[in-house]
């Protein structure tokens, strides 16, 4: 981003790019993430869209169960989307599909005992991912302020 930002400096000296230099930084740091933490969950045989619904479920506690419509709306994912996930994690036995006793018309999705257990496995891999790239540059000051401003930039940006 260095060299990029020096770049424009020398061609066109009267742009402000810091904030290029920030969201650069931050799409460049989410990329690299994301593939650490694809490898993290691979073992538990779940991608990052499979965990996030496992995830979701392990959230909302005992008896670890939301209606489809839920899910999509928490992961703010389409219900073709969601489907498709739901689908694949309930092949894998990681969770299961019933009617639902209030609403005829309506589902519930439960996270398995053997989903529980994959989910508590990889959120704790995923999460030693990143706290080992966090512990790398910052110390725990550092890390803690630099959430704060980057939940003062999203709130701020209606994120």
């Amino acid at each position: 981003m260095d060299a990029i930002t020096a770049q424009w400096a020398t061609v066109r000296p009267d742009l402000d790019t810091v904030p290029m230099a920030v969201f650069g930084r931050i799409y460049r740091l989410s990329g690299t993430m994301a593939q650490r933490i694809d490898r993290a969950y691979k073992p538990y045989g779940v991608s990052r869209g499979e965990f996030d619904v496992l995830a979701t479920l392990r959230r909302a506690g005992k008896p670890y169960t939301l209606s489809p419509r839920r899910l999509s709306e928490t992961l703010m994912l389409t219900t073709g989307g969601m489907t498709g996930r739901l689908d694949r994690l309930e092949r894998a036995g990681l969770l299961s599909r019933s009617p639902d006793p209030h609403d005829r018309r309506g589902l519930r999705v439960t996270l398995s005992e053997r989903g529980l257990e994959v989910v508590d496995g990889a959120v704790g891999a995923g999460l030693a991912v990143q706290r080992e790239a966090l512990a790398a540059a910052l110390d725990e000051s550092e890390a803690e302020q630099l959430a704060g401003l980057l939940r003062k930039l999203l709130n701020a940006t209606g994120a």
